[in-house]
Formats: C-alpha cells, structure tokens, sequence
C-alpha cells in the first residue's frame, strides 16, 4: 500500500518535533509535567520589506490543539522509538488520554502586528503547553505569511478584484487550503481552489488554459466552442498565439465578459487591448492580468495607468517568495508562578504573561502599543483576549466573513507610511517599567 501522508484530524499528536516528545517524558519523569506554565508567541523580527504582518491561521490552530490526541498505533510506534526505552509505561498511557485543558489566549484573527510583541499565549501544565508549540507554530506562520502578502496586494490593487490562483504553485496540495483561506480574509475575492471554496463558501474563480486553445484547430474555434458552453462565465485567454489577433477574436463574440492576459508587456497589451475592445463596441469587456504577479508589479501597472480591472495572483502569493519564512517563535516566560527570561544575544525576551495595548490617534489610526504584563492596565484597547478555558473554546468564533471585515479596518487604521510597499518605517512599542524592571533582576541574577 502507498503511504498515505495526510494525519488523522483526531490523532494530532505526533504532529510534531520528536524533541517535544522527549521533553514531555522528561518532565513526567522529572515530576514537573503538572507545572503551571506560561508560553508566549511572537514573531522576532520583521521580514525585509515588511511593515507589519497580518495575524490569521488561528481558527484551524485553535481547533487542532483542542484535537491534539495520540492513537494507539501513534503511541507503540512512539514507544518503540530509541530515545524511549527508559521511559516507564505509565508515561505512554497517559498519551492515550492525551487532551490538552490549558487556556489560551491570542490577539483576533485579521489583527495587524509587530515584531516582539506577544500575538499568542499558552497557559497550561508544563507538559501540554510544550507538545502545543510546534503545532501552533506550524498552523500561524505560514497563513500570517501569506495574509500579510495578499493585504499588500490589496492595498497595491487600490480598490480591484484579485483572485488566487496559487494551487499548483504551492508547497504540497494542503498549502493551496491554506492560501485560499488566508487570501481571503485579507481581501482577495476569490481562489481557483475548488474544494477551498467549496469548505471556506467562497467565489470560485477560473478561467481557461492554453491547452483549450491549443487543442482546436484555430483560436476563433477555440473561443466560440468555450463561450458556448460557459456562457455566464466567459473569460478567454487571449495570448496563446498573437494576443492582439486573440482580443479581436474575443471581442467578436457576445458572451465575453472578460479576458485574461498572462505574459508579455502587460501595461502595453492592456492598453492596446482596450482600445480593440472599446473600438468594436465592448466597453463592458473586463482585462484580467495574470503571470508571476506581486504587489510591486501590480502598484507600477496602475501607477503606470494600464487599463487593468482584476488581477491573478498565484506563486507570489502562496510562496511569499519576496520573504518565504517568519522569525516566528514560541517561548517559556514563565513556570510556577515564576518568570523566565532568554538572555541570547539578539533573543532577549521578557518575563511573565504579557498583555498588549494598542493606542489610536484621534483620527483613529495606530498610535503605538504599550506591553504590559497580564494583570497590568494601561492606556488604549487590549489586544490579547481568551478564546480557550480550562481545554474548552469560549465561545463561536469568528467566520470567515467577519474576520475579512475586520481586517478591511485594521488596514483603514494603519498609518499610511506603513502601507508603501517599502517601508521601512518602525512601530513605537514600549514595555511597562514593571516588565523592564523584572527583566533586568533576572537578567542579573540569571546563572
């Protein structure tokens, strides 16, 4: 039989770092795996050509962790592993009943952020709250990755459709879910992923491929057999053989709604496509670009005036390729009642369970947010709340819908020097003298 590589929605548990595993052990057999813990996420530092990030995977993270669970196969094959054979039994039973009953607490989905600041915490026993970390990485980073890339999109596009179509360009089929969905709620309108759109209810969008053309005797045939069958949807692909002679082709049939141009000089082409269109009477005929898009490519055809109304984007999106990896980390702050700091050059961390504070200006845009820790108060609205108690959810959470609103006003209330797609401006974020303070006694009294 092929092996089968997707896991078991139920059976999460060993999705995951074989360190945390042995770590697990090692604190039952030390007597420490009931230690009340706290772990915070965050993400270091800022990639290049980044301003802010958008935070979203939470939903699936959320619902994964609550369904982090070991099957017996998982367990005897943990079991069997080198690194165990010291490890009494009673350890292995307890991964059979594994259910994590910490709490957590995160800033909402859709919410723009900062290097060094806490977007997540886990509070649970020690045990759990480690096996919790590689999976909570793995589900935030890649969906914040490719959220904040669609939001520059967006904000690059100026108000025109997008759509992704990064399915094939993904790294393994699941990435194409995963982008569809975070794609989404920063404000694509919609994905070529079928089954995406089908689970997440949003538009599925397509076109055509050159193959169709390729596979009639001429590109006229090519348009005609196409429009016949998908009427209410026809958008052809002009530039198989001479994209001028497709336009005029495309706009010699009634059913066009729009078409598409995938290579060449997309400003130039688009210019003189609308010229074709509009001089045989089809003003209503849409162009769609497509080709290796990214934002910066789509800011210089509209500064540029190309006549463009929608684009596709699709191997810049689903890879991020301009900043494929987050610095995004999960880290111990505090076990037992009692903070714990990093000390690493250029890994500094600050102790204890932290709340942060976000300040508006009076014309309602971020102002700088103030770190404090979790029982502090401060000025301005905090940005972590529970959404797990004691292994339970709080409450619903957001759709889909909801959290692309959101984002739509946390992108209205981001400064608009933030918003150029090179900037390299810095957010004000400050910490509580108390955090300071905290810091540096154990930073002096550390080892």
């Amino acid at each position: 039989m092929p092996a089968d590589l997707w896991p078991d929605p139920n059976a999460l548990g060993p999705v995951t770092d074989l360190y945390q595993l042995t770590m697990m052990a090692g604190y039952s057999a030390s007597g420490m795996a009931d230690k009340p813990a706290v772990f915070e996420l965050f993400v270091r530092r800022l990639p290049k050509n980044r301003s802010y990030l958008v935070f979203a995977g939470l939903e699936q993270a959320l619902t994964d962790l609550l369904r982090l669970g070991f099957s017996d196969e998982q367990v005897d094959y943990v079991r069997g592993l080198p690194a165990f054979g010291h490890v009494p039994d009673s350890w292995f039973n307890q991964l059979r009943t594994f259910k994590f009953t910490g709490d957590v607490w995160a800033m909402r989905e859709g919410t723009i952020f900062f290097g060094g600041e806490t977007v997540l915490r886990v509070e649970a026993p020690l045990a759990q709250a480690q096996l919790a970390e590689t999976f909570l990485l793995a589900s935030l980073a890649y969906p914040t990755l490719v959220a904040s890339k669609a939001l520059r999109c967006v904000q690059a596009a100026g108000g025109r459709s997008l759509f992704d179509f990064g399915a094939r360009r993904g790294h393994g089929p699941h990435a194409g879910f995963l982008c569809a969905r975070a794609s989404y709620l920063a404000g694509f309108d919609g994905t070529s992923h079928v089954e995406a759109a089908r689970r997440l209810g949003i538009p599925a969008i397509g076109t055509m491929a050159h193959a169709w053309v390729q596979a009639f005797p001429t590109e006229r045939e090519a348009f005609t057999a196409y429009a016949r069958t998908f009427p209410d949807s026809t958008t052809l692909l002009v530039d198989t053989y001479d994209t001028l002679e497709g336009v005029r082709h495309a706009a010699a049939i009634p059913e066009t709604h729009a078409i598409r141009l995938d290579s060449g000089d997309l400003a130039t082409l688009a210019r003189q496509a609308r010229s074709i269109l509009d001089d045989a009477g089809r003003p209503d005929v849409k162009i769609v670009a497509s080709g290796d898009l990214d934002e910066w490519k789509i800011r210089d055809l509209l500064a540029g005036n190309a006549p463009i109304d929608a684009f596709g984007v699709g191997t810049e999106l689903i890879t991020s390729r301009d900043a494929p990896a987050l610095s995004m980390v999960y880290k111990l702050v505090a076990i037992d009642g009692q903070g714990k700091i990093k000390l690493a050059p250029g890994k500094k961390t600050y102790p204890g369970a932290k709340q942060v504070w976000r300040r508006l200006s009076a014309a309602g845009h971020f102002a700088g947010d103030h770190v404090t820790g979790a029982t502090e108060t401060s000025h301005g609205t905090p940005l972590l709340q529970k959404f797990i108690h004691q292994g339970e959810l709080t409450g619903q959470l957001p759709d889909l819908q909801s959290i692309r609103a959101f984002v739509q006003s946390q992108s209205h209330a981001l400064p608009g020097e933030f918003k150029n797609l090179d900037s390299a401006q810095t957010y004000p974020i400050s910490y509580s003298d108390a955090l300071e303070e905290e810091a540096a006694r154990l930073g002096l009294t550390a080892g």
